[in-house]
Formats: C-alpha cells, structure tokens, sequence
C-alpha cells in the first residue's frame, strides 16, 4: 500500500512528528485542525481552510467526508459553529462526534479532525 503524507510545513509538524494529513489506504485522514481568530466561529472557518487545502492536495474534499470529530473546551461554544459546519457539508454530512477537552493552548477553541474518501 502507499502511503501519501500532506504537511502544511508548520513548525509544529517537525517538533511534534506529524504532518497535516495522511493518504493511505483509499482514506484522506486529517489531523486535529485549529484556526487563526478571535472567536470560536473566526477560528471554525480557518481551521477548515486548512482541512480543505489539505484534502485539495490529497485529491478530495468536504463532499467525500465520511467522519468528522470536534473537540472544543467549551460545549457551549459549539452551537455558533453550526450554520459554517451545516454550510460546509451541504447534501454530503459525514458522521460526527463532538467532545469537550482541553486543547493544546487555550487560546484555541475549537480543533477539527476529518477523514474523507480518496475518491
């Protein structure tokens, strides 16, 4: 099997050891996402600007989305997130899961997992 491994070239990806996502058996896997803002909806819609360049790159996109996992210190925040999420899937909902967590700063508010098909 081949593997394809997509990286962003963020520092992070070489201190830590990941990339941002990786191509391997008919799968797109991305990694946990976060984005640039002040609020929980700002950061929402760059963290899936990044996914979808990512899934760009693999050869997908958010209409092959099969799960997606959301994970946000507070729950609370999450309903904001809703109409950007609902307008990004349209017709194509993949399965989903929302967690509340501490994440790696607390200046985030959101994080966003995704795996999609290799069409």
């Amino acid at each position: 099997m081949t593997i394809k491994r997509i990286s962003t070239g963020s520092e992070f990806e070489a201190k830590i050891g990941y990339c941002r996502a990786v191509v391997a058996g008919g799968f797109v896997h991305v990694a946990g996402t976060v984005g640039a803002g002040d609020t929980v909806e700002e950061q929402c819609k760059a963290a899936l600007a990044t996914i979808e360049n990512a899934l760009k790159e693999a050869g997908s996109s958010f209409e092959h989305a099969v799960r997606v996992n959301y994970y946000l210190p507070d729950a609370a925040e999450f309903e904001p997130c809703w109409p950007i999420l609902s307008a990004t899937f349209g017709d194509n909902p993949p399965a989903a899961t929302m967690v509340e967590c501490n994440l790696i700063d607390p200046k985030f508010r959101i994080e966003i997992e995704l795996t999609a098909l290799l069409p």
